[in-house]
């Protein structure tokens, strides 16, 4: 999304609205446990004491548990719901549930419905069986489920089936996070205490409990005719096209961005978003994007966690609707080559639990010391920290998409604009004194009105972008759970926060004086800008050129998921998360051996699926329009006529034929060949197996280019583009 359209959705974060008090869903059918289905049913100090659980972190006093679980229970039966499940987000990055009924047998054999608050607060589902990465052996199975109570619990409808899912944190037996929930939900109370530290630096503490960490997650997203889908076996297995050959129009004329939305797909959008707002989930903008069957939905913002929870059910609503209008939701980072791919925009703020955006520069930036510590805290996180963000959003998906069409580079940089590289210029030079103004636009006719003028423009090609009142975080995948990045992204921002308050307290102590507290946050800052201005970058991060000038800067370009994985198993790395209480080492290195197997395996899977598709629909395909070339020659030789051009085709035909079976064969050889250790498979896979698959798929594409319509059976790119 860009523009004025994003600045629209997105806003300034509120956190009062935040805190589910009223949430969307209660206008729409009411299927969160929030607001006035609270009040409703518990009683003033049972809903007072989970109020300040859910809305200042306050711990949970057990002694109500049993209370809210009666009142969840009967909400929960009265909306048809005839089991529950602890609904949790594993390392497979996507989530799970094991449902249990309500009704359980008494001592006299009836059936009777309970739900206590042991069960509420506590489930044991089956460990061994999801990545743990080591954690845990197969044939330990103990895992526990936590009620996370600063997240509604809701009930999802599948078909006429109702159940009431309660968001949870995945422990093992041990205590040792098997999820993506619990390190997110630390590093957000992480970067909460170092920012409490810079509010009580400059006296603005007063009345703030907490600073929460403000998300609204944009989701890109293709929609494609099912019956494309079921003749497509790479789309089913894989998500993505293995072969297929570009249309003769794509993107080029940018005419599907912003475009009338299509009667069939704007049925699906308004399904989508009836069942997001009845989940309390506040979408807000719906548009087509640059490719053809390319679309955005965007919300607007929450509190992280429950943005996480809330950009989960967003996917699951996409998936699940798209199937009642005849349509398959891809979500997959590039499902078609060479078309534009799809990815998350991950607007990130930071405000107080009294409504105020951290990174707000209001009127007068440059004389708001508070709003350039947060700003120039986040432009130091992400050059200190560049290879650990680059390596929270690499996998084998994004891997096609980074650098690609419309996506940003795997160079890490920031993007600030006009007004506030102007403020840093000047605090290089010494204080500043004045802060740039967007002022008006005429548009030269008199209908039209003047319209108010942003400071600075914005750059979409940047990776990591200010855009006003918060950072846009633009290189995550679109099948990707938000948790993982936005784990990092305040962990490295925690880091930086404390290393400016530690900075500021030592020189500060013991003195209160205010012109002591501006000369001592000026030089802190003036050393920001200087060790740390390279990784500000505001041009077109797309161009061929910047490539050179990272490099030149020192800026890390890691463009593989194989060169990112390394960073987190560094001993930097282990000593960040440690010291916050993000992961522990073991709970790091954990997941840095899951993602190395989650990319050898996907990978794997693209490659035997390449390799059937070719022996099985693509190689049969290219010999019968061999064989009818060869015909065609030996029936023009036998009238004595010129077969010189069908000659050439038949000539080619066998060629693109050996070089696809060639290319074919370097995949199975690439593939089956036994390697050691999950690192150095994944490092085999980049080096062999992904170039014997790009040739494999070019020899196909080049076929698919010149063999008759009636003998490809494979739906084409310009079908599945464009028709609906």
């Amino acid at each position: 999304m860009t523009g004025i359209v994003n600045e629209m959705a997105q806003g300034t974060p509120d956190i009062r609205r935040q805190n589910h008090l009223g949430a969307v869903g209660d206008g729409f059918g009411a299927l969160t446990f929030t607001g006035d289905v609270m009040l409703k049913r518990l009683d003033e100090e049972v809903y007072r004491k989970l109020q300040q659980t859910m809305t200042q972190g306050q711990p949970l006093d057990r002694a109500i548990a049993n209370k809210v679980a009666s009142a969840m229970k009967e909400w929960a039966l009265e909306n048809g719901c005839s089991h529950f499940c602890h609904w949790f987000q594993p390392l497979t990055g996507s989530t799970a549930e094991k449902h249990d009924a309500f009704l359980v047998p008494d001592d006299e054999g009836r059936a009777i419905a309970r739900f206590s608050g042991d069960e509420l607060i506590r489930g044991e589902p089956d460990a061994s069986s999801f990545p743990s990465g080591g954690i845990r052996d197969t044939y330990e199975a103990r895992g526990y489920t936590a009620w996370d109570a600063t997240s509604p619990a809701f009930i999802l409808k599948t078909g006429d089936t109702a159940t009431l899912c309660i968001p949870t944190a995945f422990v093992s037996w041990t205590g040792e996070a098997l999820d993506k929930k619990t390190p997110l939900l630390r590093s957000i109370q992480a970067v909460s205490k170092q920012a409490m530290r810079i509010l009580r630096i400059f006296g603005t503490h007063k009345g703030v409990s907490q600073v929460i960490t403000t998300l609204g997650s944009e989701q890109e997203y293709f929609l494609i005719d099912r019956d494309f889908y079921l003749r497509r076996p790479d789309l089913q297995i894989c998500g993505r096209t293995l072969v297929g050959a570009p249309p003769p129009k794509g993107q080029q004329l940018d005419d599907h961005y912003f475009g009338a939305i299509d009667e069939r797909v704007m049925a699906f959008m308004s399904e989508v978003e009836r069942r997001l707002y009845e989940l309390g989930v506040p979408v807000k903008t719906r548009h087509n994007e640059v490719a053809p069957g390319q679309y955005e939905i965007a919300p607007v913002f929450e509190n992280a966690n429950v943005a996480t929870d809330h950009q989960m059910l967003m996917m699951h609503a996409l998936r699940a609707s798209a199937g009642h209008h005849g349509l398959v939701c891809l979500l997959h980072e590039k499902p078609f080559a060479q078309i534009n791919g799809s990815g998350k925009h991950n607007n990130w703020s930071l405000a107080t639990d009294t409504g105020v955006n951290l990174l707000d520069p209001r009127d007068e930036a440059h004389t708001n010391m508070q709003f350039l510590v947060f700003l120039l805290a986040v432009v130091r996180a992400i050059d200190v920290h560049a290879d650990l963000l680059r390596a929270s959003i690499a996998s084998a998906g994004n891997d096609y998409r980074l650098g690609a069409n419309e996506a940003p580079p795997a160079i890490v940089s920031v993007y600030l604009g006009e007004m506030l590289n102007d403020i840093l210029d000047q605090l290089e030079r010494g204080k500043p004194k004045s802060t740039k103004k967007g002022g008006r636009l005429d548009l030269g006719a008199h209908t039209l009105p003047q319209i108010p003028r942003h400071s600075s423009d914005r750059n979409r090609t940047s990776p990591f972008a200010f855009t006003g009142n918060k950072f846009e975080y633009r290189a995550i995948g679109s099948s990707a759970s938000i948790a993982w990045p936005n784990t990092v992204l305040n962990t490295i921002i925690a880091e930086s926060l404390d290393h400016l308050a530690t900075r500021i307290e030592a020189e500060m102590e013991g003195t209160a004086s205010e012109q002591k507290l501006q000369e001592v946050v000026m030089e802190a800052l003036k050393d920001v800008i200087h060790r740390h201005r390279r990784v500000v970058f505001d041009g077109d991060n797309y161009d061929p050129r910047w490539h050179e000038e990272a490099r030149r800067r020192g800026l890390p370009n890691l463009k593989s998921t194989v060169d990112c994985l390394p960073t987190l198993s560094s001993q930097k790395a282990v000593k960040l998360f440690g010291k916050y209480g993000v992961l522990s080492e073991r709970e790091l290195r954990a997941r840095v051996e899951v993602l190395w197997e989650q990319y050898s395996t996907i990978l794997g899977i693209e490659a035997r699926t390449l390799v059937s598709m070719v022996r099985k629909t693509v190689l049969p395909q290219a010999l019968r329009y061999q064989v009818e070339l060869a015909r065609a020659v030996t029936s023009a030789q036998a009238a004595g006529v010129d077969f010189e051009d069908t000659w050439t085709q038949l000539q080619e035909c066998v060629q693109m034929i050996e070089e696809l079976r060639a290319g074919t064969a370097a995949v199975g050889q690439a593939e089956s060949q036994p390697v050691a250790t999950s690192e150095r498979r994944a490092m085999h896979i980049r080096d062999a197996l992904v170039p014997a698959m790009a040739r494999a798929r070019a020899a196909s594409d080049a076929l698919e280019a010149v063999i008759p319509e009636d003998l490809w059976t494979l739906p084409t790119y310009a079908q599945m583009l464009f028709q609906r």
